[in-house]
């Protein structure tokens, strides 16, 4: 681990300030992922501002008739919370399917939205990685990719979102605010993360001196007809090979809107519009389900050791939506 400064910011302007100054400066709240990375010496930062004392950790009423949830609520609150349990299940559920108990409880919604991922390479500082060291290739294209993604790769990456209450929020169409020394902007969560393409080491859409204040959650929740499905090697404290986030509203068999969000598959969560857009309007049936499913893997890609992936995404689809059609 390579030495660095410590501060701790008294509010807000002074957070942004301080990371706004020195371009090697990270944030750390809960640093479930942050430590490992800088243990791993895979990331350096040379001064680390703490963030746990700016107020950011209610979950409060929108305008607007949702939820807003501050970037310093730990994930075990926010999943426990009783407006969270009973209005969006499908994210609690999610968040519960997700790491352990010991680090839900350390774990802030700021700081899931930014964990990076957890490709082998990634970790192994001495293998190629384009997202730890930029134009020096990507191991994992012809190495041991099976938990790799199939989805939205490029010749750069092949890495996956590790998030479990990412996939969810991406269903829910939740809204990221964020904030820098300009004033405050809001990014629909679709827009948030980013696909690898040439630039891999670029995780999100979020500017170096900006800071997640909230994410903010739409009236309506999907608490009928749900279902997170996570598929892993084994049944705690493992990151998905594929998981599915679903939300429908049902007028009795037939379905009338439809969410739908895949992780372990890509560099993000991973939705498709066409793929809903021919649930809609159709029967709650295994036909209409398998359609929805192919649509979705019509255009994946494995890379050997994860070929499996994309007959297990296409059944996980299925299931999910059957489950939750109920």
């Amino acid at each position: 681990m390579n030495p660095f400064t410590y501060s701790r910011a008294g509010d807000l302007d002074e957070a942004v300030r301080e990371i706004s100054d020195n371009d090697r400066a990270k944030f750390i709240a809960g640093g479930t992922n942050l430590v490992d990375l800088m243990k791993a010496n895979v990331m350096h930062p040379t001064h680390l501002v703490d963030i746990t004392r700016l107020g950011l950790s209610a979950i409060e009423e929108t305008e607007e008739g949702g939820l807003r949830l501050g970037s310093l609520v730990t994930n075990a609150e926010t999943a426990y919370h009783p407006q969270v349990a009973e209005r969006y299940p499908l994210l609690a559920n999610a968040i519960l399917a997700g790491a352990s108990p010991q680090l839900r409880n350390m774990a802030t919604n700021g700081g899931n939205l930014l964990q990076r991922t957890r490709c082998y390479y990634f970790y192994d500082t001495a293998t190629p990685c384009n997202k730890r060291e930029p134009g020096s290739g990507c191991s994992a294209l012809n190495g041991h990719n099976r938990i790799h993604a199939i989805l939205g790769t490029s010749e750069h990456c092949i890495a996956t979102h590790p998030s479990d209450m990412c996939v969810a929020l991406a269903a829910l169409e939740a809204v990221v605010r964020v904030t820098n020394r300009y004033g405050e902007r809001a990014i629909p969560f679709a827009d948030f993360h980013r696909l690898p393409g040439d630039t891999p080491h670029i995780d999100a859409n979020l500017e170096p001196d900006e800071i997640i204040t909230a994410v903010e959650l739409p009236p309506r929740g999907f608490s009928q007809h749900f279902k997170y499905l996570k598929i892993r090697d084994r049944a705690s404290y493992a990151f998905a090979l594929v998981s599915v986030a679903v939300g429908l509203e049902m007028e009795g068999d037939t379905i009338r809107e439809a969410r739908l969000a895949l992780g372990g598959v890509a560099h993000k969560p991973w939705r498709n519009l066409e793929a809903e857009a021919l649930l809609v309007g159709n029967p709650a049936n295994r036909e209409t389900f398998k359609r929805a499913a192919d649509r979705i893997v019509a255009d994946a890609r494995g890379y050997g050791s994860n070929s499996f992936k994309i007959e297990l995404a296409r059944r996980a689809v299925v299931r999910a939506l059957n489950e939750a059609a109920k």
